[in-house]
């Protein structure tokens, strides 16, 4: 799955479950600044994520994550190297 692949799921999530508006999330948007994303907010994203890379998702994986972006990136390495997932 490419990294523009996993941007629009990202954005398809973020609209279906947080009711965030597709054109306010871009790769440099911010979770918690931008976007509204609080921490029990970032476990249900997880939590949807996880049928992108096919298992459970270790929340360390995530930890530096804080935009878009950053997503998309940890995603794309679980998918590239998933040892780390």
């Amino acid at each position: 799955m490419s990294k523009e692949e996993i941007l629009a799921r990202i954005v398809q999530i973020l609209h279906d479950t947080f009711d965030i508006d597709p054109s306010t999330v871009s790769p440099q948007a911010r979770l918690s600044e931008d976007l509204g994303i609080d921490s029990i907010d970032a476990v249900d994203l997880i939590v949807q994520l996880k049928p992108l890379v096919g298992r459970r998702l270790q929340p360390e994986a995530f930890k530096a994550v804080r935009t878009v972006q950053d997503v998309v990136d940890a995603l794309h390495g679980l998918l590239v190297d998933p040892v780390d997932a």
